[in-house]
């Protein structure tokens, strides 16, 4: 049976990391939280759940198209499907407010499978919204119907198979509901990996990190999500859309990239060829630090420029860095307030091993020219062995009355710095009656820019918990379009940043990926309330 989360919150009951035992001090000095716990989910039994609205003749058609058993609209699914992970999510069903569950859950089995249940969501008006690991932080798994009375959530996970490894090539066919962990164990077996690895590693899947365009923690040195799909194959309500396996091809415009990046709202990605690589023969990480972030960045920017970046190179600001170590034990944190050495650089190569010792060399000489301290393997190892805890801590912190949330962007050098500053002062003044800790680390870089993720820690109003969070996110969000960064590096669009796309894309930009919304999506169905459809309002109405 498939693994699934615990539906308030991350991982699954009783696993995962745990707050250490001084976390209580922490958060009473720095965010005047007592540390107790003040709250806790509610129990499934109660959560608030409206009946399944869903006509007879479309529970017909989805019986025919997937098998009965394979529709389902019992109220254990509906909940494990009727949020993602954000923040916001994580209040509304923490509290038991899940009223906009899917009406129902679909688990088609293969391609043919997708485009029948498409065909008969469209025919009967109903909402479909794919769903994959579920991991989205930006509202884009939120069942939201828009103008149809049902929500179908299209659960791609039996679209799980490995279906071909050319080894020769470098490409694996896998279908789009097979999880990220499951695909690298595939691999293993012919000495290959993927080598993408967000920090949702351990629930995402393919289908998931192509619809949204993700970047994972070696992209920098291994490319991002779209760099390492060949070709993609989705299935519409007007029919598919697939595209070659080829090394590069000059036929017009590249509609594999249309489809990357699409979240849903064109149709169903099922299948991708993706490039894979070689199982790493070593793995090289390391800690350094650094005197400032302004001085971190520019060394990173040389070695980027340079083209001696790192595989993985993680550069955390002061207050990042304080967070991190002191969550680690005081000794650690101690030790960077003796050395007066503010932030905190992590470091990692993976290949084989003359390769790394090749790449590694000019790049750590590189480092101490610039004065960074070196910590060495120990420090790099430690984060590893703690690169996916973040999400697991959330729950724990939700628990104590914490507001926890990320964002991200990305910018030019020339720009870096004023947009870190912008959106530190924008959360700042929002969250000013709950004075918030705003850590920030560089985790992917370009020879142009780098991104920007930002996580902040406030003491969570208990009036109007989301309220709170909405009010800062929104002014972030325009602090970013006005500095003229990205709106999201690599949690996509969503609902949540589908205010600031016009921003970034211009009208008629949005005009563009609408009429190819409409082609493929004549009903309208495709997750609704995501990327473009909601971005009409804000279109009309600027600044609203």
């Amino acid at each position: 049976m498939r693994r699934e989360q615990r539906f308030w919150g991350w991982g699954e009951p009783g696993a995962g990391p745990r707050l250490p035992d001084h976390a209580a001090t922490l958060l009473r000095d720095w965010l005047g939280v007592s540390g107790a716990v003040v709250s806790a989910p509610i129990a499934e039994a109660d959560v608030r759940l409206r009946e399944p609205d869903v006509s007879v003749t479309l529970r017909a058609a989805l019986e025919r198209a997937v098998g009965a058993e394979h529709v389902r609209d019992d109220r254990a699914i509906r909940l494990l499907r009727a949020a993602g992970k954000s923040y916001l999510d994580l209040l509304a069903v923490r509290a038991g407010d899940c009223e906009d569950a899917p009406d129902v859950v679909v688990a088609p089995a293969g391609h043919a499978q997708v485009e029948a249940v498409l065909r008969a969501c469209a025919e009967d008006g109903a909402a479909v919204i794919p769903f994959g690991g579920g991991t989205s932080v930006v509202g884009g798994v939120a069942p939201e119907r828009g103008p149809f009375a049902t929500a179908v959530c299209l659960d791609l996970g039996r679209l799980d198979a490995v279906i071909d490894v050319d080894v020769r090539s470098r490409l694996v066919r896998a279908g789009a509901g097979l999880r990220l962990p499951e695909l690298d164990h595939a691999l293993a077996g012919h000495g290959l990996r993927l080598g993408h690895v967000p920090q949702s590693y351990e629930w995402a899947t393919v289908g998931g990190c192509a619809a949204t365009r993700s970047a994972g923690q070696t992209s920098t040195g291994f490319g991002r999500f779209e760099e390492l799909v060949a070709a993609v194959r989705c299935a519409t309500p007007a029919g598919e859309l697939a595209t070659l396996a080829v090394p590069a091809s000059a036929a017009g415009p590249d509609l594999r990239a249309l489809v990357l990046g699409s979240e849903g709202t064109l149709g169903a990605i099922t299948e991708l060829v993706l490039r894979v690589r070689p199982v790493a023969e070593e793995r090289r990480y390391e800690g350094w630090l650094l005197r400032s972030f302004g001085d971190g960045c520019d060394a990173l920017r040389e070695l980027a420029q340079a083209g001696l970046a790192p595989d993985i190179a993680r550069l955390s600001d002061a207050e990042e860095t304080r967070t991190t170590l002191a969550f680690a034990g005081r000794r650690g944190f101690e030790r960077v307030l003796r050395r007066r050495a503010a932030c905190l650089l992590v470091t990692g190569w993976e290949g084989a091993a003359a390769d790394v010792s090749r790449r590694r060399a000019p790049a750590a000489r590189a480092l101490r020219s610039a004065a960074a301290l070196p910590l060495g393997r120990g420090a790099g190892e430690a984060w590893r062995a703690t690169r996916f805890a973040g999400p697991h801590l959330r729950d724990a912190l939700l628990d104590r009355g914490v507001l926890v949330e990320t964002l991200e962007t990305a910018a030019t050098w020339s720009r870096l710095g004023a947009v870190r500053a912008a959106v530190r002062d924008a959360l700042a003044g929002a969250l000013a009656g709950t004075p918030p800790a705003v850590g920030c680390h560089v985790s992917h870089l370009y020879p142009d820019g780098a991104s920007l993720y930002f996580t902040v820690f406030a003491r969570q109003d208990p009036r109007d918990p989301a309220g709170q969070w909405l009010a800062a996110k929104r002014a972030a969000g325009d602090a970013i379009a006005a500095a003229g960064a990205t709106i999201t590096h690599h949690h996509a669009v969503g609902r949540d940043h589908a205010p600031w796309l016009a921003a970034e894309h211009g009208p008629l930009g949005l005009e563009v990926l609408r009429a190819a919304k409409e082609r493929c999506d004549p009903a309208g169905v495709m997750n609704p309330g995501k990327l473009l459809s909601s971005t009409k309002s804000f279109i009309n109405q600027p600044g609203d």
